[in-house]
């Protein structure tokens, strides 16, 4: 499928992350390009049971509480 996030800032993302852990990183474009994948994936999938939260609350607009007991549920730590 098509990609939410633009390929560069988030290239520039990964690689500002990845400076933090050891300075001289290189990447295949593949490799950059799974994580964005799997990244998009992740988020589409949590903002869909966050608004599944919100649903059960009878709101249609989404809320931080809704985010956090989303990520409860599912039993995500970060």
């Amino acid at each position: 499928t098509d990609l939410l996030i633009r390929k560069l800032p988030f290239q520039r993302l990964v690689r500002e992350i990845a400076t933090e852990f050891k300075q001289e990183v290189r990447f295949q474009s593949q490799a950059v390009l799974a994580l964005q994948e799997a990244a998009e994936a992740y988020l589409v999938s949590l903002f869909e049971d966050t608004n599944l939260c919100a649903i059960h609350a009878k709101r249609v607009t989404i809320m931080s509480k809704d985010l956090q007991l989303a990520k409860r549920i599912r039993g995500d730590r970060f």
